[in-house]
């Protein structure tokens, strides 16, 4: 993670102990005589170069994947590894999972998400005294329920029955794009640094492939059927999929590809209470994005880069004119000024239209706010070259620190001159990390450019937060020490005394709090809030604030 400290990830030795599954599968492979896999428990897009590539990584517990261009085929093989179910304990397991299907729409419901291994557990014991009770074939003794396969029915049972079966592990994978299956042909995958892989996931038996087909149909509200074959819907995830149902128009079996994607911006109350930033944090991007500051969000790919982005776009005052330029369509500005502009990279070289391009035209319609959603090239040029006219601008990139990111820009093919780097107010740095056997999202840092030494040629940077990964906790080191809060944002407010910003942050830090205390998740409310209180102060508060903060502008 270059300049930052993240948590020192388990070793090989340590997973393979605690995940049997894992250990099995390297004895298997060293009993091929195959290299085993390279332990990697943070992957880069540095790796991309990698060949050939041998890496195994986790998606989260009990779910690791091994992915390796050493086996040969025209593609990659990607493979999961979960849990498996004991050939002896099939029975038990048919069982288990006809209790749960049972009982599914009672107790397996959203609402009770968070009882879910209870609920499960109760039915495993259930099962098997109810197994218990039937006579073993030839005198044969049913095995135990130990804690080691409970832990891998109750895995099993919600990947099958709660989840999405089959499809399951490469669910979990941030690094996948793209999924798709014809028939009961091995499924192929699209992943952020790789390309194209087959996956190790496949459906047995045709029937097997229609009943989950069925399902993904019912969960959408679209029913799937001979009479309807053809369906396109949202998973409850937000991810897309696309079904064509039946051999008799898709000649192979039925085919479907999901998308991983959501219509819906996750609401930044949800990303603070997930634990990506801190509501401090929070309170000090919604100063800074409505009061006009440049901000560039800059990670490593499946970092959450454009999870972040879209999340804080309500900050932007409500009335202000948006104009994004994207190659991919993700950004989704609420406001309804909304300009939206597509890269076009297909047919004759002078009908494509490129990023460059697009900023171009952008700047001569006169936006509030200019969101790139990810500068590559030369276009990077001309976001600068928008923030010099004045225009506010976003943009996600490539860059594991504001070093990097200043290095990145101010070289080829972007060659942005270095005294020009102060346009650029705030810098968000977002990793993924691997932290209790679980992949999380972290702001690593928070940094502002304060300027250009003409001495050293230096851009000057300040941290103004950091991310403490042995507590899990967001040091703000920039209190009575923020040049974008108090040269920048404090004279907007008409503060006499450039201090008091400070104060004015600890409020909207407070009101942050409150709504995730009040459990205020949904997007579509947190819009209407933060556009509420652009216009009209402290009077759109649904709730009292602590007298130490009435009366305060802003």
């Amino acid at each position: 993670m270059e300049e930052y400290d993240v948590p020192d990830p388990p070793t090989f030795e340590e997973i393979q102990r605690r995940f049997p599954h894992v250990r099995h599968y390297v004895e298997s492979l060293r009993e091929r005589g195959r290299p085993e896999p390279v332990w990697t428990p943070v992957l880069s897009r540095d790796l991309k170069g990698e060949k050939p590539y041998n890496f195994l990584y986790p998606v989260g517990d009990p779910i690791f994947i091994h992915l390796t261009e050493l086996d040969g085929g025209l593609f990659p093989k990607y493979v999961a590894l979960q849990p498996d179910l004991d050939p002896a304990d099939a029975a038990l397991y048919e069982a288990v999972r006809y209790q749960a299907f049972i009982h599914a729409p009672d107790v397996l419901t959203p609402e009770a998400e968070s009882d879910y291994a209870e609920v499960i557990d109760e039915l495993l014991e259930k099962a098997f005294r109810d197994a218990r009770k039937t006579k073993a074939p030839r005198g044969q003794k049913l095995p135990p329920l130990d804690e080691e396969r409970r832990k891998t029915m109750r895995f099993l049972i919600y990947r099958d029955v709660v989840e999405h079966g089959v499809i399951e592990p490469v669910m979990h994978d941030p690094w996948i794009e793209d999924i798709h299956s014809l028939g009961l042909k091995p499924l192929h995958v699209q992943h952020k640094i790789f390309g194209t892989v087959e996956t190790n996931l496949r459906f047995e038996t045709e029937g097997e492939l229609d009943a989950w087909l069925e399902t993904m149909g019912e969960r959408m509200g679209r029913p799937v059927s001979s009479s309807n074959p053809i369906v396109d819907g949202a998973l409850p995830n937000g991810s897309r999929i696309n079904i064509v149902y039946s051999d008799e128009i898709s000649k192979g079996g039925s085919s479907w590809t999901v998308r991983k994607f959501s219509d819906t911006p996750i609401p930044v109350t949800q990303i603070v209470a997930w634990g990506t930033f801190s509501p401090q944090v929070a309170a000090y991007l919604w100063l800074c994005l409505q009061f006009g500051m440049s901000v560039f969000v800059a990670g490593e790919t499946a970092s959450g880069k454009t999870t972040s982005t879209n999340s804080i776009l309500p900050f932007i005052k409500p009335k202000s004119k948006i104009l994004t330029a994207e190659d991919t369509p993700e950004v989704l500005p609420p406001h309804d000024n909304w300009q939206q502009l597509i890269t076009r990279d297909r047919g004759q070289s002078e009908s494509s239209v490129h990023m460059y391009d697009l900023l171009k035209a952008a700047l001569r319609s006169r936006p509030n706010y200019v969101i790139v959603g990810e500068i590559r090239g030369a276009e990077g040029a001309v976001a600068f070259q928008a923030m010099q006219t004045g225009h506010p601008t976003m943009a996600t990139f490539h860059a594991s620190s504001v070093a990097k990111l200043i290095q990145r820009f101010t070289s080829d093919p972007i060659n942005v001159p270095l005294p020009f780097m102060p346009n650029l107010n705030v810098v968000l740095i977002q990793m993924a990390v691997y932290v209790h056997g679980k992949m999380l999202r972290r702001v690593l840092a928070v940094d502002e450019i304060e300027g250009y030494s003409k001495r050293t040629n230096t851009a000057i940077t300040r941290q103004v937060f950091s991310w403490d990964s042995v507590k899990d906790e967001f040091l703000f080191g920039g209190r009575n020490n923020s040049a974008v809060l108090e040269n920048l944002v404090a004279p907007k407010l008409g503060l006499e005394d450039p201090r008091d910003i400070y104060t004015i942050l600890d409020k909207r830090t407070w009101i942050i709090e409150e709504l995730i205390r009040r459990e205020r998740f949904d997007y579509h409310e947190m819009r209407e809030f933060f556009f509420d209180y652009a216009e009209k102060g402290d009077a759109a508060l649904p709730f009292d604030l602590p007298a130490k903060f009435r009366g305060l502008a802003g």
